[in-house]
């Protein structure tokens, strides 16, 4: 008997052995790798006072049929002209996500082309998009409050401000990548973390907060890196090409703590230290349910997340048309074997930096030779991304004013 899509999401899972192999079905679809797609978040701020906070109402008449309905995140809204979905984050940030697709031509293309029609959207309410990877001018700040919100705030709370300003003041860029072949997995799951601390330093944006310099590079990352390592901590370690990824995630989905339990009322919160292990082992009244486990599954937020391809989650918001950028860099070094080793072998060095990362940028000397290294990589690998002459020459002229930027850095 073959259980339907609807009856698998409620069955109880029995056992930890049970869930492996439920996260191993959802999590790692392999296969050629084809598709790339991007999420792009932002700030949202008054035209003329930037400082001035955005209400809800405000941001929900601004997208009109596009908004969520009652700007929830999980809720369906209308579809950009290109395909792209809008969601609103607790802070007002406003995301984008494009469907992926096999040409990165294309998926740049119908990407800007749904940035450019939220921009309008946005320019006839007088607000603007922002160009950093945190809010520059005002402080962390609700602007959405839904109970798996509500829930988050309370846990993360209990180790301090960091939370808040993840939640309501930041912005990043994620890069999703196909899992590859059976045998790539490894390769590519160790790549995509290793080019991390470097590409993250190469491209942070985000060292003001609310007026004031604060001393990171990546305020944005420095947040993350801060809130709760049971569920932001990288998944992959340096050294360790032995590691299968499937096994680590499972560990790490498995022992991290509960951030929600939805059990129909307004009040989410999950009992403190709870890990879904514990849920499976009967730390709860009712057993875990599989929706149980990919809800749990979306509140952690490793730098690199399988979400049945893998979701990049460590690059800050970009500036303007600059987002093209670090997509790029990371679809030339995935876009074949040889190059993957390559890039392993620049990367693997300091591919454990990331507070270094974070805090300094590329005032590291080791992250500045190994973000340059990546560049000229990814300058080499460029003609099998088949991108359209003049979109090439933008990128490729990008590329290489950050890889002037690192090599001056790194002596």
């Amino acid at each position: 008997m073959v259980m339907s899509p609807e009856l698998d999401r409620v069955r109880q899972l029995r056992d930890r052995a049970a869930a492996a192999r439920h996260l191993a079905r959802i999590c790692f679809k392999t296969g050629p790798p084809t598709y790339t797609g991007v999420e792009l978040e932002w700030t949202v701020h008054d035209a003329v006072d930037p400082t001035r906070p955005i209400e809800a109402a405000r941001l929900r008449a601004a997208l009109g049929p596009y908004s969520p309905t009652t700007l929830d995140p999980d809720s369906p809204a209308l579809r950009l002209l290109h395909g792209g979905a809008v969601t609103v984050e607790p802070g007002g940030q406003v995301e984008i996500s494009t469907p992926p697709r096999a040409r990165l031509a294309a998926l740049i293309e119908a990407t800007q082309s749904d940035i450019d029609q939220v921009a309008r959207l946005l320019d006839v309410a007088g607000l603007r998009l922002g160009r950093a990877g945190l809010d520059p001018y005002r402080q962390p700040r609700a602007v959405i409050d839904t109970p798996r919100y509500r829930a988050m705030r309370r846990v993360f709370d209990r180790r301090g401000p960091a939370g808040r300003t993840m939640m309501y003041g930041t912005a990043g860029l994620q890069v999703c990548l196909d899992a590859g072949e059976p045998g790539q997995l490894a390769a590519r799951w160790a790549l995509a973390h290793a080019v991390g601390p470097p590409l993250l330093a190469a491209f942070a944006t985000s060292g003001r907060l609310a007026g004031r310099d604060t001393g990171w590079a990546s305020a944005r990352m420095g947040a993350w890196l801060r809130i709760d390592p049971g569920r932001t901590a990288p998944v992959w370690e340096p050294g360790r090409p032995d590691l299968d990824p499937v096994a680590a995630w499972t560990a790490y989905v498995l022992a991290a703590p509960l951030l929600c339990v939805r059990d129909g009322d307004d009040d989410w919160t999950a009992p403190p230290d709870v890990t879904f292990a514990d849920w499976l082992d009967g730390a709860l009244p009712r057993p875990p349910t599989t929706d149980d486990l990919e809800y749990h599954v979306s509140t952690l937020f490793p730098p690199v997340r399988p979400r049945g391809y893998l979701e990049l989650r460590y690059l800050d918001a970009q500036p303007g048309r600059e987002w093209r950028l670090p997509l790029a860099v990371l679809a030339a070094l995935l876009a074949g074997a040889d190059t993957v080793d390559s890039a392993l072998t620049v990367a693997t060095p300091v591919a454990g930096n990331w507070h270094v990362a974070a805090r300094h940028g590329l005032r590291d000397p080791a992250l500045a030779s190994a973000a340059a290294a990546l560049f000229d990589l990814a300058l080499a690998e460029l003609p099998r991304l088949d991108l359209p002459a003049e979109l090439a020459h933008d990128i490729e002229r990008g590329l290489r004013r950050r890889r002037a930027v690192a090599q001056r850095r790194q002596r």
